[in-house]
């Protein structure tokens, strides 16, 4: 199986959450050093908790299932600075 079917069998398992309120995810690529970029579809483009939805959610899925993935970033992401953005408790 390849690197990519790998990661999105492990969005898979997180989708249905992000389909719920109305977003989704795509893989955009992976680099050759690892690093998986997504796009945040949806609702889950725009909305504050994106931030937290990413680290706490999208990516501890991707490294559980395919440890060799060193980092997941989003390409659209909310901005760490704008006032609603939600943040996980280790980017405080």
């Amino acid at each position: 199986m390849s690197l990519l079917e790998q990661v999105e069998q492990a969005l898979d398992t997180i989708r249905p959450y992000l389909l719920t309120d109305g977003g989704n995810v795509s893989v955009e690529e992976i680099t050759p050093e690892k690093v998986v970029r997504l796009k945040l579809l949806g609702a889950c483009g725009t909305c504050p908790m994106s931030i937290m939805t990413l680290k706490a959610g999208i990516e501890e899925a991707i490294k559980k299932a395919v440890p060799e993935i060193t980092g997941v970033e989003a390409i659209n992401l909310t901005d760490v600075d704008d006032p609603n953005a939600v943040l996980p408790e280790n980017m405080r």
